[in-house]
């Protein structure tokens, strides 16, 4: 939390991006008995999958285990993740009659995501929990195509062609995860996490235009988290191939950036002025390479991440499912060792 707020600290702390599951047989074990969404809606579940890193790897925050489309499912749309696919949802939104199967979120629907938040803020003590949302376009993307796409065609005609839908769309999106990321707040969260996975898909200027303006505006309804002391609870935001732009996702109001593995620390650094925490940005390509080169490359890091005003150690993007959970660990270790 003081890294995230350019304050010193003993020493760099460390977390990974989706470090609750895929790589640890425990997260396997339990989830052979629940599906993907309904894992994430069972609060006892959903708990303890988000314990579970914290105990094996001894990292220095949690992150609240999560899916970006659970909103989808909260507020009553058909969606399911499927095996070796993601998110699919049998009816996409196409058309302005489609907006009218678009509901809020109502507040007790959210009663399953607060209950799973209390009970990990209360094992986790004094070490914090990060809460998960998706960005709106990333989200939309998913409802608009109705799974992943490599190309978003049908997104892209709707951005290009009907924005008064486009904007729709979006708007409702992120009405949807401004509440989900409240309730995980609200429920004793520290911080938050804004994920748009796909914004790199986008150019520079269609994402000024077409995107950034409705992160901006879920992050506006979350302008009453505060903690404590009254500060504004601090807000991480990352893409994957946003560096052309990383200053733009900068301006929706967060607080600190994560970087991918396109660009180094210190180039990122330089684009956002110096002015802004980073977290990153340990190439997850490299947790298979030999130990001695996976070592010299977290001092690569470690080392440009110094020029920034804070640094929260992590990965370039979230933990590939067949990693050796031992090297997660032995990478918390080193980066304490190294950086105190």
């Amino acid at each position: 939390m003081r890294q995230l707020r350019s304050q010193s600290s003993t020493s760099r702390p460390v977390w990974f991006m989706r470090q609750a599951g895929r790589s640890l047989p425990e997260y396997r074990a339990l989830r052979e008995r629940y599906a993907m969404l309904e894992s994430c809606v069972t609060p006892d579940v959903a708990a303890e999958i988000t314990l579970q890193p914290v105990r094996r790897h001894g990292v220095d925050a949690a992150i609240f285990f999560s899916d970006i489309v659970v909103p989808f499912l909260l507020a009553g749309i058909d969606v399911e993740i499927q095996a070796g696919v993601g998110p699919v949802i049998d009816a996409p939104v196409r058309s302005h009659q489609d907006l009218g199967r678009l509901r809020p979120l109502e507040r007790e629907s959210l009663e399953p995501i607060s209950q799973a938040v209390a009970q990990v803020v209360d094992e986790l003590g004094s070490t914090p929990l990060i809460a998960f949302g998706g960005a709106p376009f990333t989200l939309a993307s998913y409802l608009i195509e109705g799974g992943p796409s490599k190309d978003l065609a049908n997104t892209r005609a709707m951005m290009r062609d009907d924005r008064e839908l486009w904007n729709a769309v979006l708007q409702w999106c992120g009405d949807i995860t401004a509440e989900f990321i409240a309730a995980q707040v609200e429920a004793g969260a520290s911080a938050l996490q804004l994920f748009d996975s796909w914004a790199g898909k986008l150019g520079a200027e269609d994402y000024r235009q077409a995107a950034a303006p409705h992160s901006k505006a879920l992050l506006s309804q979350l302008d009453h988290l505060v903690d404590d002391s009254g500060q504004r609870v601090p807000r991480i935001h990352f893409g994957l191939g946003t560096g052309e732009f990383l200053p733009d996702m900068l301006a929706v109001g967060v607080d600190a950036i994560g970087v991918d593995a396109a660009l180094t620390l210190a180039k990122a650094n330089g684009l956002l002025g110096g002015t802004v925490p980073l977290q990153g940005n340990i190439d997850v390509s490299m947790l298979d390479a030999p130990w001695e080169s996976l070592r010299a490359h977290i001092d690569e890091v470690l080392a440009s991440g110094a020029e920034a005003p804070g640094h929260v150690v992590n990965l370039s993007h979230g933990v590939p499912k067949d990693t050796d959970p031992g090297v997660l660990t032995q990478i918390v270790d080193y980066v304490r060792e190294a950086s105190s």
